[in-house]
């Protein structure tokens, strides 16, 4: 039963001329006293959804992008921050790119927010997609067999830092500790300190393209599924639920796994989509060459895919797709209840905050989700 509801804010601004005909991504470059209204509007967001019962916060973590789009640099400092100016909303990290951090590190300030926090910040981690940041990073990212065999290394040095009292690593690309002197005697061992005092850590990673997915279901790590359409959805889960028992662990479908959508409710779809349609647009002319259109066609096929579409989707194509709820809030509970009855062991879904919608109408459109969406759902 869905029992929690989230929202995903990427560090978006309040982005100018949006829309399919706008400005062009590429082309937007905004100051820093713009791009610093991100944090305040994260604090708003943050306490207006402490207030109206949502579970978590969740943001991003990318770098560089002077578009405007993502400018989060540091979620676990910024998680930190959000906890002390709200009571009980929990903030989630979607996701620390592993690749651009030293593993001991990223454990160290995670365990100090978890610490700090008492328990109110969620751990995730992500392999990367920006070339920019990865790569700049000293890390690879264009390689994609040298990002997965860097990740996974870090994984095990991560994981000995959270689980571990006492641990070497000894790989390809981490030597913990090295073999020195230390105060008389040659170092063998470290211990993280602090370590995370509630254990085990619920760690969270995405499911986009399925490269990771069979790594992440054994491990007991916890996949979000976002803006997808609904077959695509379902084959994720599926995929999910069957790689978890391959590796010995029996889940319900839908179980430790995050149903993530846009939506905007209005009295009526197309008053929706009139509203929301500039913002959608905005979203797509950014994303879409990154390959995220998770869509399917009348075949199953993911766009992008051999005969499948590659252009950039409309709304109506994404309402379409179940990866929208637009319309009035009667709309969005049939189909959250669907999702809910096909998928027993879903307990978490996630909206978006769709770029290009100001701070003030996000903030009426969350009041109006807890007021009119969220009760059919309380147990």
């Amino acid at each position: 039963m869905i029992t929690k509801f989230s929202v995903l804010y990427v560090g978006q601004i309040e982005l100018d001329n949006i829309g399919r005909d706008g400005t062009p991504a590429d082309q937007r470059w905004y100051t820093n006293e713009r791009l610093v209204e991100a944090f305040s509007a994260a604090r708003d967001i943050a306490q207006t959804m402490d207030e109206l019962g949502y579970y978590c916060l969740w943001t991003a973590e990318h770098h560089f992008q002077r578009e405007g789009y993502e400018v989060f640099p540091n979620l676990i400092l910024l998680s930190t921050w959000l906890a002390t100016q709200t009571q009980r909303l929990k903030f989630g990290c979607a996701f620390n790119i592993l690749p651009m951090w030293h593993p001991i590190r990223l454990a160290e300030d995670y365990a100090v927010a978890d610490i700090l926090t008492n328990g109110r910040v969620i751990f995730g981690v992500g392999r990367g997609y920006h070339t920019r940041e990865v790569e700049t990073f000293g890390s690879p990212m264009l390689d994609n067999a040298a990002n997965k065999e860097l990740f996974e290394e870090q994984m095990e040095v991560l994981l000995k830092c959270f689980n571990e009292e006492s641990w070497s690593h000894h790989g390809k690309h981490y030597d913990v500790p090295p073999a020195v002197p230390y105060r008389g005697y040659e170092l063998r061992e470290i211990t993280c300190v602090p370590r995370p005092i509630h254990r085990p850590v619920e760690i969270w990673q995405p499911i986009a393209s399925g490269k990771t997915l069979d790594y992440i279901a054994t491990r007991g790590i916890k996949g979000m599924v976002t803006l997808n359409g609904e077959r695509i959805v379902d084959q994720i889960f599926h995929a999910y639920r069957n790689a978890a028992a391959r590796g010995g662990r029996h889940l319900e479908l839908g179980e430790d796994l995050c149903w993530g959508v846009g939506f905007y409710l209005a009295d009526t779809e197309e008053e929706a989509i009139r509203r929301l349609g500039p913002a959608h647009d905005e979203r797509y002319k950014w994303f879409a060459p990154f390959g995220f259109v998770r869509y399917a066609d009348e075949q199953g096929r993911p766009w992008g895919t051999p005969g499948a579409p590659a252009r950039v989707p409309t709304l109506r194509e994404g309402i379409a797709q179940k990866a929208w709820l637009c319309g009035p809030p009667a709309r969005a509970i049939e189909v959250i209840k669907e999702f809910e009855a096909k998928y027993p062991g879903l307990d978490q879904m996630m909206i978006h905050w769709a770029e290009g919608i100001p701070p003030k109408e996000f903030k009426e459109q969350l009041r109006r989700f807890a007021r009119e969406v969220m009760p059919a759902f309380r147990r």
